[in-house]
């Protein structure tokens, strides 16, 4: 984890104060803004970091695989269990488990997972005995769980266990003292993977394009960005840069027909459907967008912070638009 704004480093002094204690920690954060990094700091800084830290990601399996991985089962517990098998809360006696992305676990399993937590027991599916642990339980989500209580999705009671802390981790664009610093770590590692002799830095062009773009997928995003420009840029100074690798002249697109078949409201400039076959939502959006950008520029004569002002937008959110569909020119 690097960085040095004041948030990135509130934060790090967060996880430290409460990586001691034996207690459940919720974190929150939009995506690539390194949950599994703080999750694994809370446990390298408790008195558990001697034993197993264990993660699982909750959205990627069935309700009934997640329950089989997370307390494991009997011979016969279902079709195919044909030997017992231990479960990561078992695993991870004496260690921490790290529950990423928790809210898209079903009832029945936070059910299980809150009697963990209160009790430290539970039994393997198709079993009847009862299983002692002793797991610290560490949770992560981009989503606002307190919402999906009130919306009976998450349990109220889970929630409330969960949540003896939160740390919510500030995204890319609030931390923009962090860009070129991280930015250049991940050069120097890609210009190492790719067996080059050194990484030349960035050009001014690049610099300003790295503090200006939004970020929406974070952290992740930036390594991606930084690393593609590496291998592309072979003599290790990085002059340009390509965000959204898809752009392409040749980019297949499927709303030529829907384009035709498209009628424009006069009043509002909105695309109204008429006889369409299909109808490419976002392509049209996009399009939407970069017109109002160009009115929007075209009004206040070039001047970006007018612009993002008659748009009632923040400068840097504008300044993200206008990287986004490459019109900084």
């Amino acid at each position: 984890m690097i960085g040095e704004s004041a948030n990135f480093l509130e934060m790090q002094e967060h996880v430290s104060l409460v990586a001691p204690l034996n207690k459940p920690v919720l974190i929150v954060g939009e995506r690539g803004t390194g949950k599994e990094l703080v999750a694994a700091r809370l446990h390298f800084l408790s008195r558990r970091w001697e034993q197993n830290f264990l993660k699982i990601n909750c959205a990627a399996m069935s309700e009934t695989l997640l329950e089989a991985q997370l307390f494991g089962h009997e011979v016969g517990a279902y079709t195919g269990a044909t030997k017992q098998r231990k479960g990561y809360f078992e695993r991870a006696h004496g260690g921490t488990l790290f529950l990423d992305e928790l809210a898209n676990t079903a009832m029945p399993v936070q059910e299980k997972i809150l009697r963990v937590i209160e009790y430290g027991e539970f039994e393997r599916l198709g079993g009847s005995e009862t299983i002692i642990v002793d797991v610290r339980i560490v949770a992560a989500t981009n989503e606002d769980l307190p919402v999906l209580a009130q919306q009976n999705k998450f349990r109220e009671d889970l929630l409330d266990r969960l949540a003896f802390d939160v740390i919510t981790l500030p995204p890319l664009r609030e931390r923009s003292e962090d860009i070129l610093i991280l930015a250049e770590h991940f050069a120097v590692g890609m210009v190492k993977e790719i067996g080059g002799d050194f990484f030349a830095g960035f050009s001014d062009k690049v610099e300003k394009a790295l503090r200006s773009y939004s970020w929406p997928g974070n952290i992740r995003e930036l390594k991606n960005v930084i690393e593609r420009a590496v291998y592309q840029n072979a003599d290790g100074h990085i002059t340009r840069l390509v965000f959204n690798p898809f752009d392409s002249p040749y980019r297949l697109n499927k709303s030529a027909q829907a384009q035709q078949d498209t009628v424009v409201d006069a009043k509002t400039g909105v695309p109204k459907l008429t006889h369409v076959s299909s109808f490419d939502f976002k392509n049209e959006v996009q399009e939407f967008e970069i017109n109002l950008l160009k009115q929007a520029l075209e009004k206040t004569q070039f001047n970006q912070k007018k612009a993002a002002e008659f748009l009632n937008l923040s400068y840097h959110q504008l300044r993200g638009y206008l990287r986004k569909y490459d019109l900084l020119g």
